[in-house]
């Protein structure tokens, strides 16, 4: 072996980069269990009488508490390192591990491009922004492109440059009357990218503020989308608030009632008259007398005047009207309507307050009509007057957000309370009025401030999110998933139980079938694992539910070179040879195999990284650096450790008593049975095709929608909630499954999807469906202990989802074609493994669509399950290389040997190495499956079946074709480079 001291040097390296970077976890993890065991004794003396679950809460607190006041102490022996840094270079653990949240977000460029145009109230502008964002749900294609797409198509020769040209401005950014369509949306494009960006870094200056130890954030600029994953966060809201306000800050002058009851008076008939289909807004043109009694005063229903006189209400409570929660998606859609908008002023806007809870009565939503600048959107003062926002407290001891004015701003803070003495004035933000103090003289000197019922923290909030920053392209979120910390330690525990279990029964597997040789797999396998754990800390990487499936998986997948080396050493040693040579020979005859089967498991990795989101990123991630250092480990280590220990009267033993007999003189007829394989194979074709009749069960990821895992104190069947789940929830069918146990079901809906702002709402109704199962536990004690955890995916984010996920299971079959044709240089054998690739597919999605109802787990087409499909496509192509090549070598010379022949051959020489490789690996996700947990329990299940079909394949679908299609062409025709001779005395056979 050669470069011997380079391979010890890098060995040496990685171990001990690999110990280093973990043993910072090792500290922090030390460090923390002494700071619980310390809280809970002062939670013990402080709070004797406190229950388990207060105790729990005050012990969290405390060691919070402590943490925070310690962040700088030294804690890591000898060299001192703080906590903080500590904490900062620690393996990173997803939410999915510790519980949490996670958000993506899709940047809106709707209010940007209002903001750029000339009229923001532009009936076309605004009409092709509606066609814009009804089709950006389904269509990947940019948003500035889908809106000048439906300009042009909805106004044929109108020019762009009529609705944002800026002629004083500058003619290298700003949109002129002279520039052509191409000119405007290049500029537009331009403007949006910025916007993208900064709404990016003001999001990070946002997370930097909010308190959590170690945040996730990224932009992936071609989809207009921001991640988001904050571990340990558990006030869901709060993060809402935080990370979804676009810090548009405004202040207003308010319309009185009196100055618009008439207005009022108007809008109201005229919507009376609209929904009963009667007047000059009639849409149905007949009398209805019955319809029009149901709709009178159908306005004044949901957007409710004061009445001053009985309610004997403060001179404020005129300037507002009142609605409830539950009216206000039928308030929205009145004054969406033009014979409702028309009858205010011109200059008006309606706008919501803060719910108010009054000592008496219900809870309700003040209403607000503002007064806009002419012809604008725009109010009378903007954020950009405000030079400074920070949290302090208003005359009555409230948390309230202070702000100082800048000089400009000052002047026009000036002005506004001037005019508007005994009037309030509306402070807004994000279109929702937080504070309407009335003035009572002129105000100079720029410094006020937004009082209300707010929370330090609340206050806190929106402070920080002033000071960060407006964002001109606002982010909502289109997809969350929250995943509370119970959920998030069973994830854990069980990722950490089948680790630990796949790690000895591989490691058994290996000594007991390759006697004293096993060492050196295992000795490979255990640095495998150290340099892909430490790398990933090193690295900063997360490591996730998935990620330790990824970890579970290279279990299998890294003693998989070894066993390839081994099975060539042993036919060596059969054929005569000592040990030295058959080492030699046996090392390097499977090099092509190996680098075959590592190089095309690693592209559909990383086809799967390109393409994923959220937690298949950190399996794929995990896999590609597992698969490269199992080359390294499985060739480079390991020969130099049998090198370091083979001489010439030592040497490892590579036989067993039990594999000595297994596959011993294996001279089976598969290409004779091939007939009847390829019947099996058209069955299969045709249930693969069955199953797109047959349906799936799609998760929540690709069809959107809501999904709560709902815990109970006793076991529940589904039948016990299908019902009243479906009648709370209006109708909408939910899908119920039970998860891990019967006291847990996951629950998924649809209802309310793509409504903003709808969670509270759904989980209301969730809570009601629930009541006979859920005796006697309020409202807020269900959200707090009963939701275990929630995803929501709106409409938007689910289709490019699924898109992807067929994307790439099409480009991963594409790319195999070409690598398998570039490394053979023969279309045969990309074709037959083509075949033997969609046949293993088809005969997974055969048994997700046809078994879905029986099997008692869930059988869902997931992220996750098209994370198993590109695995399997990769390890399906292990075996088939090997059979590839084997055959590739014993046709090379053999033009006279019948095909039929040679195949058998090479398949009855490499079975013993094909059934070991798919033994440990399906042998690492049977662990998997049974102790992995639920969240990893349905990609185990696909990658199982993989495993089962992918062996087959290799053996009766992909070796067989080359019988058939070979015809009068010899098989090594067109091979690239011989495994028994060096390339330079290799030739090419002609047909």
């Amino acid at each position: 072996m050669k470069l011997k001291g380079l391979v010890w040097f890098f060995a040496i390296a990685l171990i001990l980069i690999s110990l280093w970077e973990l043993s910072y976890t090792w500290v922090v993890r030390s460090y923390e269990s002494t700071v619980k065991t310390k809280a809970e004794n002062i939670v013990r003396m402080q709070n004797p009488t406190a229950t388990a679950d207060e105790k729990t809460q005050l012990v969290k607190k405390e060691m919070q508490h402590i943490l925070d006041s310690t962040r700088d102490k030294s804690i890591y022996p000898l060299i001192g390192t703080t906590y903080i840094k500590c904490k900062e270079n620690e393996l990173n653990l997803g939410l999915d591990l510790q519980g949490g949240m996670s958000v993506t977000m899709d940047v809106s460029l709707e209010g940007l491009l209002k903001s750029l145009s000339n009229n923001p109230k532009d009936p076309q502008l605004l009409k092709a922004i509606q066609t814009a964002t009804a089709e950006h749900v389904t269509n990947q294609t940019d948003y500035i492109t889908l809106f000048s797409t439906a300009y042009e198509q909805q106004n044929p020769g109108a020019k762009l440059a009529a609705l944002f040209s800026k002629p004083n401005g500058d003619p290298t950014k700003d949109v002129t009357p002279k520039d052509d369509d191409p000119t405007v949306i290049s500029k537009l494009d331009a403007v949006a990218k910025t916007a993208i960006q900064q709404t990016y870094k003001i999001l990070l200056k946002r997370i930097d503020k909010f308190g959590v130890a170690q945040p996730n954030i990224n932009l992936d600029e071609n989809k207009n989308i921001i991640t988001v994953e904050l571990a340990g966060v558990s006030d869901k809201e709060r993060v809402r608030k935080y990370l979804q306000s676009s810090a548009n800050l405004q202040f207003w002058e308010i319309y009185s009632f009196g100055e618009i009851s008439k207005n009022y008076q108007n809008a109201n008939e005229a919507l009376a008259a609209y929904l009963t289909g009667v007047g000059k807004d009639s849409t149905l043109n007949r009398a209805d007398s019955t319809k029009k009694a149901a709709n009178e005063n159908a306005l004044a229903k949901v957007m409710t005047p004061l009445d001053i006189s009985q309610e004997k209400l403060s001179y404020d409570k005129q300037f507002y009207f009142i609605t409830t929660a539950k009216d206000t998606g039928t308030l929205n859609s009145y004054l969406a309507l033009d014979v409702v908008k028309n009858n205010f002023p011109a200059n008006s806007k309606v706008v919501y307050g803060v719910e108010e809870t009054p000592e008496k009565g219900e809870k309700y939503i003040p209403v607000y009509v503002i007064k806009t600048l002419p012809g604008s959107d725009k109010a009378p003062m903007e954020g950009e007057s405000v030079d400074d926002a920070y949290q302090g407290f208003d005359e009555s001891g409230g948390a309230s957000i202070k702000m100082n004015m800048t000089t400009m701003g000052s002047k026009k803070w000036a002005d506004l309370t001037g005019k508007n003495i005994d009037r309030p004035v509306a402070i807004t933000l994000d279109d929702i009025v937080y504070s309407a103090p009335m003035v009572k003289a002129k105000i100079d000197g720029g410094q006020t401030e937004i009082s209300g019922k707010f929370t330090i923290d609340e206050a806190q909030d929106l402070s920080n999110i002033l000071k960060a920053g407006k964002l001109d392209a606002p982010a909502k979120i289109v997809a969350e998933q929250v995943v509370g910390p119970t959920i998030g330690q069973d994830a854990a525990n069980g990722g950490l139980k089948a680790f630990i279990i796949a790690f000895i029964v591989i490691f058994g597997l290996m000594l007991i079938y390759y006697n004293s040789a096993g060492w050196v797999a295992n000795i490979s396998l255990i640095l495998n694992l150290l340099f892909t754990v430490g790398v990933l800390s090193a690295m900063g990487f997360t490591l996730t539910a998935a990620g330790i499936a990824g970890l579970v998986l290279t279990i299998g997948m890294a003693v998989d070179t070894n066993v390839i080396i081994f099975e060539r050493i042993k036919e060596e040693l059969t054929k005569g040879k000592n040990y030295q040579q058959a080492v030699n020979d046996g090392y390097k005859r499977s090099l092509a195999p190996v680098i075959d089967a590592h190089v095309t498991t690693f592209l559909t990795a990383a086809i799967l990284f390109t393409f994923g989101l959220g937690p298949v990123l950190g399996f794929a991630t995990t896999q590609m650096l597992g698969i490269v250092l199992s080359l390294f480990c499985g060739i480079l280590v390991s020969r130099l450790i049998t090198d370091f220990w083979t001489n010439k009267q030592r040497h490892f033993n590579y036989f067993t008593g039990v594999s000595k007999r297994i596959f011993k003189h294996a001279s089976f007829k598969f290409i004779e049975y091939r007939k009847v394989a390829y019947g099996i194979s058209v069955v299969v074709l045709l249930l693969g095709i069955g199953s797109y009749f047959n349906g799936f069960h799609e998760g929540v990821e690709f069809k959107g929608g809501r999904s709560y895992t709902i815990q109970f104190p006793q076991n529940v069947k589904n039948e016990d909630v299908q019902d009243d789940l479906q009648k709370s929830l209006d109708g909408d069918f939910p899908v119920i499954k039970t998860f891990g146990d019967n006291k847990h079901l996951n629950i998924t809906t649809s209802y309310l999807i793509g409504v903003n702002n709808a969670d509270s709402a759904v989980q209301t109704r969730l809570y009601e469906g629930l009541q006979k199962v859920l005796p006697n536990i309020s409202y807020a004690d269900f959200i707090k202990n009963n939701i275990q955890s929630s995803e929501t995916v709106q409409p938007t984010i689910s289709s490019d989802l699924k898109k992807g996920a067929i994307e790439a299971v099409i480009f991963a079959i594409i790319v195999i074609f070409l690598y398998i044709f570039l490394r053979f240089h023969d279309w045969r054998y990309s074709l037959g493994t083509i075949v033997a690739l969609l046949h293993d597919v088809f005969v997974t999605l055969a048994v997700f669509s046809f078994f879905k109802n029986i099997v008692p787990f869930p059988l869902e087409i997931d992220q996750h399950f098209i994370a198993a499909i590109l695995t399997v496509v990769g390890f399906s192509m292990n075996d088939t290389v090997i059979v590839f090549d084997r055959i590739r070598e014993y046709s090379k010379g053999s033009k006279a040997t019948d095909k039929g022949s040679i195949i058998n051959r090479a398949i009855n020489d490499t079975l013993s190495r094909t059934i070991m490789t798919s033994l440990t690996v399906f042998l690492t996700l049977l662990v998997l499956f049974i102790f992995g947990g639920e969240v990893t329990r349905g990609f185990a299940f696909a990658m199982l079946i993989g495993v089962i079909t992918g062996t087959y394949s290799s053996i009766f679908v992909a070796a067989p074709i080359l019988v058939d299609f070979a015809k009068d062409k010899p098989l090594g025709e067109a091979e690239l480079i011989s495994s028994d001779k060096p390339a330079a005395k290799k030739t090419t056979q002609k047909a």
